[in-house]
């Protein structure tokens, strides 16, 4: 692939993803992209034959982005193992002060395409999965047990969703306190 087409289709889904993100997938067609992102529609369908394809690359590209970003900040956090799983919560609640957050674009995408797009199904269950599998790498590395992953992953889930619903970044602190006596307890 040239540099060039590389360049338009991350101008295509820098766009699709402000868009997507800030109004809803289902509120935002094909035409809204192509005029965000300076492509023609001709050259936007070649690149993405459907709308559902597009979607899918914006929420490959934002899993891979979201993972990324998760695990250079825990990974910096010095201190014990247990710190790292922590950290998750830290994250979070820097992601939730972003002035444009909305809560998860996969599970936003999900509620909107779910039922209908079964590739933005998949996108948003494996996304999902590689995160409950990076808490469960941080937990085995903190040699904590194994079923506490889960626990802590489903807590900073309810903490994206409500986060989001209540326009604060306090969900993630007390999702990080809870995440704590959960620790705590599965040391004790």
């Amino acid at each position: 692939m040239t540099v060039d087409l590389e360049e338009t289709k991350e101008r295509v889904l820098d766009a699709a993803e402000e868009l997507y993100y800030s109004r809803g997938v289902q509120a935002v067609g094909m035409d809204a992209v192509r005029t965000a992102s300076g492509v023609s529609l001709k050259r936007l369908y070649q690149l993405y034959p459907s709308k559902s394809v597009l979607v899918e690359a914006y929420l490959r590209r934002r899993d891979a982005h979201l993972l990324h970003g998760l695990a250079r900040y825990v990974e910096a956090v010095p201190g014990p193992p247990e710190e790292r799983v922590a950290a998750i919560f830290d994250w979070l609640y820097e992601w939730f002060s972003e002035p444009d957050y909305r809560g998860c674009a996969f599970i936003n995408s999900y509620g909107e395409l779910g039922a209908t797009a079964p590739e933005v199904a998949a996108a948003a269950r494996a996304h999902k999965d590689a995160f409950q599998r990076y808490v469960a790498r941080l937990v085995a590395a903190a040699d904590l047990p194994a079923p506490l992953a889960a626990h802590l992953a489903l807590l900073a889930e309810g903490a994206i969703t409500t986060a989001a619903i209540s326009g604060t970044p306090e969900p993630a602190r007390q999702a990080r306190e809870a995440a704590k006596v959960l620790i705590d307890a599965a040391r004790a």
